[in-house]
């Protein structure tokens, strides 16, 4: 059952709760600075792929080294090796009081393999936050983001179609923890306090 919360809602954080969370959000609707704010009040790592490739790049680790075969390529880095990299950062001990997953699985082969990943573990996760966004709205910010920043090549036709992408690719996944019961629908626009307040609300009546 999809839980949806509306603009209201406590900020009250109990810090160190152990948590397992995926953040899923469109483009513009401030997940990143939200998976921040989360990690910050439940002293949990975030961890986006991003991050993950950069890291192991820089430390010119095993995994690293063939991920940056591809990214030097302009490929995109093989779903294979994403999970590879996946599964050993979540094998680190920071991570054993709870994680938050930003990107993450990305297509219905990687969420068995997190399924895989965590259940060799011994866990799961706790709840898969969505966050949500008029589209109208998103766009808005988005092409103010771009103006600001001087990236005249992301119009309003450019933005939309990623917009629609990201739906595409997330509905099956969505679906996937909707029929589980983890998913809670938080309302991702609004100021950045309150927005936390209610994805924390959230969280706390589950």
């Amino acid at each position: 059952m999809t839980e949806t919360v509306g603009t209201t809602g406590s900020s009250a954080v109990e810090s160190g709760t152990a948590l397992r969370l995926l953040l899923v959000g469109p483009p513009g609707a401030g997940k990143g600075t939200q998976a921040a704010r989360l990690s910050e009040a439940y002293s949990i790592p975030a961890i986006s792929t991003g991050d993950i490739f950069r890291e192991n790049v820089k430390n010119e680790t095993e995994l690293g080294v063939k991920a940056k075969t591809f990214m030097d390529a302009g490929q995109y880095v093989p779903d294979s090796l994403t999970n590879d990299l996946v599964r050993d950062r979540l094998a680190q001990p920071d991570v054993a009081d709870g994680f938050l997953l930003d990107g993450y699985p990305r297509t219905l082969q990687q969420v068995e393999e997190l399924d895989d990943i965590l259940g060799v573990a011994g866990s799961a996760l706790d709840a898969v936050v969505v966050l949500t966004a008029d589209t109208d709205e998103v766009v808005a910010r988005l092409l103010k983001r771009s103006a600001e920043q001087g990236r005249s090549d992301d119009t309003e036709e450019i933005i939309r179609k990623r917009l629609d992408v990201y739906t595409e690719q997330t509905a099956p996944l969505v679906a996937v923890y909707q029929s589980r019961g983890l998913v809670v629908e938080v309302d991702g626009l609004g100021e950045i306090d309150e927005v936390t307040g209610r994805i924390i609300a959230a969280l706390a009546s589950r």
